[in-house]
């Protein structure tokens, strides 16, 4: 038995990003309080909250960016991150590419940063953009771009020495919903390809389309960390009944709990599960039309772990994009 754990161990990758207990104080504001995670390699990992709950403050202190107060990370095997920054591509929120510079050239550039030789780095550019059909933009100088065009730009700049590790903070952040997409799609190219993914949001559908595993983060606190069904499995599933008698015996098992919508009673599934409740039903003559039962979305997941004031901030700065 010892043996065979042994080469279980052996088997099982070492995470690509390691933190333990990471504190980050400036002054007397604590901007990170003990953040631990593991990112597994090759996953699509998200650091889920609203602004100013520590996220980015996470991801520099991974990057090596800036030093924690206390705690300790690991990066693609190196307990200094600097040392893995040539297999690491990283978008800050902070965008920035120099206005009169080609496209092509402001790809090359970025790639320069982590190692890549000008010239191959504007070979790999316009491949890039070929093959995310942008071909006709290699040409063009960065200021002639819309915002989103740009914001594409730079990240194919983070993608073009083709990094083990990428790190995107806030990557859909004033985006249209066509640059939102692309950006997705070339978050799950780079997955298959086998590149480890983390990127923090404030917009829980992106965690929800995209992610394996997540980390929500809450006034510089992880509140949860783990696979998004995890998350979703702290809530119990939601029925929907519609029925055609409007009394009888089967309201006995209707929850005390349960509301009405419209026609339709809403309320979390029994523990004794499904079977139950079916035959209590069909026993009492409701006369089914319609039974459902739902699981919890990610958003109703996020709201019970991370609270209300966490939930409410994060949609007012949605809704302010």
């Amino acid at each position: 038995m010892h043996q065979q754990l042994r080469q279980d161990e052996v088997r099982s990758p070492p995470p690509a990003v390691l933190a333990r207990d990471l504190v980050k104080d400036f002054g007397d504001t604590r901007a990170v309080d003990g953040v631990s995670l593991a990112v597994p390699a090759g996953t699509i990992y998200g650091l889920l909250g609203p602004n100013g709950a520590g996220k980015t403050t996470t991801l520099r202190m991974l990057l090596g960016i800036i030093d924690p107060s206390s705690g300790t990370r690991r990066v693609l095997g190196h307990d200094r991150p600097i040392d893995a920054a040539p297999e690491v591509g990283y978008l800050p929120e902070e965008r920035g590419l120099y206005p009169a510079m080609m496209a092509r050239d402001a790809i090359a550039f970025v790639g320069a940063l982590r190692g890549l030789p000008m010239a191959e780095g504007r070979r790999r550019a316009d491949a890039l953009l070929t093959e995310y059909g942008l071909g006709d933009w290699a040409r063009k100088p960065i200021r002639t771009l819309s915002k989103g065009m740009a914001q594409t730009v730079q990240l194919l700049g983070t993608l073009v020495h083709r990094p083990r590790l990428i790190v995107l903070d806030e990557p859909f952040s004033g985006l249209d919903a066509i640059n939102q997409a692309r950006l997705e799609e070339m978050i799950r190219g780079q997955a298959r390809d086998g590149a480890t993914i983390i990127f923090s949001t404030h917009v829980i559908a992106h965690a929800e389309r995209l992610c394996e595993r997540i980390a929500i983060i809450a006034g510089g606190k992880v509140a949860f960390e783990g696979s998004v069904d995890a998350a979703r499995g702290r809530l119990r599933p939601i029925v929907r009944l519609c029925t055609r008698a409007h009394d009888g015996p089967w309201r006995a098992a209707i929850p005390a709990g349960a509301r009405r919508e419209g026609r339709s009673w809403v309320f979390e599934l029994p523990e004794s599960g499904p079977e139950p409740l079916l035959r209590a039903l069909i026993d009492g003559d409701a006369g089914i039309e319609t039974l459902a039962i739902e699981r919890p979305g990610l958003h109703d997941a996020f709201v019970a772990i991370a609270g209300d004031a966490a939930a409410a901030a994060m949609g007012s700065q949605e809704a302010a994009e």
